[in-house]
């Protein structure tokens, strides 16, 4: 892979000139001193219904400002650690921002907790007012944690403990994963040289059986060398997690996740229960590529390997260009929000030590433009990654034109424009496409993102519910979570793949258990979710494109069930889960065709 421009990392110029620019600490101590301000305007006026209409709107908008001013400098420090985590005045900087967000978090809980008290009737005609209604479903999703909110004097220890609890494993998880250290002989090379972790996954995806398994062994032994540490991180924060529970008196675990992404418990768990039942999917997929292969039992380390005779191989620029032009085949704005992304320098692009692995986007605030990370190889995979992360990006560019409490999309929309970029991206490369052979290697791409946004997030999401709750009883041994993990994995997989010995420890690289609670299963909603909004776009063409970009303008003012039924979708609905598995199904039956020639 030879690119031109391959030092493609991040442009921070709008945001501040360096670590240690004064503007950092001007922000920080300004969004204190508004915080302090705005608490002792509004504390005690929000509860009794004190404040007219135009009075509730300017402390929204008093809000808003003081909480941009807090998250500028936060987003920024994320950046830089997320470049470099193991510059320690990345870290540095990182801790401080944190230490002050928590501290106008704390300052400002009033708030929420005075909105909670607010009388129906009251907030009623407060959502009419011009003032306030911008603001309507913002202050709709803070009553409904209404049941499990404390006292202010609880609610801000909490927060106060978290900086040093469970906001103090995140960073110790992410500290340590970005430290570590492989030594591998990769593909050209002569020797063992140091590799990151993502040049050592992307590995899975190379035709030499033995490396493909030597490189995951790897991988997965020496996060398995810090288990100590990363069992400790699962532990506390699986505790925290639960005690909360319990404090707050949630009914179940998820339910804090269901509060903030909209979605009804009975909704999730159907949703979940028809992925299950659909497993034999994926294990049919699992039998043709074990036949494809030619292999006398088909490894988990092999569940990527390359079908195709000759590997395909992309530089980046050339990926650029097949994401553009796949979004410009479906929308000209969306693939010049995304051509503006890339122009700005708002992607990170190759991997190096001591950056942060796999990827994301981030979107900051409405006005900035989001910032995208990659781990570039130069495989299929990775341009399918660019345009999952520019869909993402495309999805907060678009809703810039909501406030800052509207900008992001609630958990259940939130993969929605990213798995749409993939399909559009596949798309593409199936209709340019002629040889048969490619033809079948970009059909076992696609289902193999589908099966592991799918079927491995559910997977993903029952072990952790699985651990969540296990760790209500006791504490928990490294044994006991690669047990739990295997368990789960074995009811994927089946008798059709066999899991390395390795492979034990695959729970312990992965961040969203870290990072969000059950966030995992979002994936699976947004996938299936994509699958319906694509064959309406197949069906309806051109029609179609204004109503999908309504859904992404809309960011989190809308709850999910609700803008949806406007797009003809019914999330109580059984059938629209299985419609989602019959068309993966209808992509398996291309396949085999394929594969018989016919």
């Amino acid at each position: 892979m030879t690119d031109t421009n391959n030092q493609i990392c991040w442009q921070y110029d709008r945001l501040y000139t360096s670590v240690d620019d004064p503007q950092i600490e001007a922000d920080l101590t300004a969004a204190i001193e508004a915080a302090v301000q705005f608490r002792s305007r509004y504390r005690g006026f929000i509860e009794n219904g004190a404040l007219t209409a135009p009075e509730f709107g300017a402390a929204l908008l008093h809000y808003e400002a003081l909480q941009r001013r807090a998250l500028k400098p936060y987003h920024y420090a994320y950046l830089l650690f997320a470049a470099d985590g193991e510059s320690e005045p990345h870290k540095r900087l990182l801790a401080r921002v944190r230490e002050v967000l928590s501290q106008v978090t704390e300052t400002t809980l009033f708030f929420d907790l005075e909105v909670l008290k607010i009388e129906d009737a009251k907030m009623a005609e407060l959502l009419k007012a011009p003032a306030v209604s911008p603001f309507c479903h913002f202050l709709q999703t803070i009553r409904a944690a209404a049941p499990y909110a404390l006292s202010e004097d609880v609610e801000q220890v909490i927060k106060r403990k978290d900086l040093s609890g469970k906001e103090a494993f995140v960073q110790l998880f992410d500290e340590t994963s970005s430290s570590l250290n492989y030594r591998f002989k990769m593909p050209g090379d002569q020797d063992e040289r140091d590799v990151t972790g993502e040049e050592l996954l992307s590995l899975l995806y190379q035709p030499d059986r033995q490396m493909r398994e030597d490189a995951f062994t790897l991988f997965l032994e020496t996060h398995a060398e810090q288990q100590l540490v990363l069992t400790s991180c699962f532990n506390n924060l699986l505790l925290d997690h639960g005690r909360e529970a319990q404090l707050r008196g949630y009914p179940e675990l998820m339910t804090p996740t269901h509060l903030s992404s909209e979605t009804e418990p009975e909704m999730v768990a159907q949703m979940m229960a028809v992925t299950e039942q659909n497993y034999s999917l994926a294990q049919r997929y699992f039998d043709i590529k074990h036949r494809l292969l030619g292999l006398d039992s088909l490894k988990n380390s092999d569940l990527y390997a390359p079908v195709a005779k000759s590997q395909k191989s992309f530089t980046y620029d050339e990926a650029s260009q097949l994401v553009l032009e796949s979004f410009s085949r479906f929308s000209a704005e969306l693939a010049n929000e995304a051509k503006q992304i890339i122009r700005k320098g708002h992607i990170d692009v190759l991997p190096r030590p001591g950056k942060s692995g796999g990827a994301f986007c981030m979107g900051m605030l409405p006005e900035e433009t989001p910032y995208v990370l990659l781990n570039f190889t130069g495989n299929l995979r990775d341009v399918s990654t660019l345009a999952h992360e520019l869909g993402h990006a495309v999805h907060y560019s678009l809703s810039r034109e909501q406030n800052l409490f509207h900008y992001h999309a609630p958990l259940p929309l939130a993969e929605t424009a990213s798995v749409f970029g993939e399909m559009l991206l596949t798309r593409t490369l199936l209709d340019q496409e002629t040889d048969r052979e490619l033809k079948i290697a970009l059909l076992c791409s696609k289902l193999e993102d589908m099966i592991a946004t799918t079927f491995r997030q559910n997977v993903l999401t029952r072990f952790e519910l699985a651990a969540h709750t296990l760790r209500g009883e006791r504490l928990l041994s490294s044994d006991d979570l690669c047990g739990l993990w295997l368990e789960e994995n074995r009811k994927l997989f089946g008798t059709t793949v066999e899991m390395i010995d390795a492979y034990r420890w695959g729970w312990s690289y992965i961040s969203h258990f870290i990072h969000a609670r059950f966030y995992c299963y979002s994936y699976v909603f947004g996938e299936l979710l994509v699958l319906a909004l694509y064959q309406q776009y197949q069906e309806q063409g051109e029609a179609f494109v204004p109503i999908y970009r309504q859904i992404l303008a809309a960011g989190g003012s809308v709850a999910p069930a609700e803008l949806l039924r406007k797009a003809g979708i019914d999330l109580n609905d059984p059938e629209f889960w299985q419609g989602g598995y019959d068309f993966m199904s209808g992509l398996i039956d291309e396949l085999e065709s394929l594969v018989a020639g016919e």
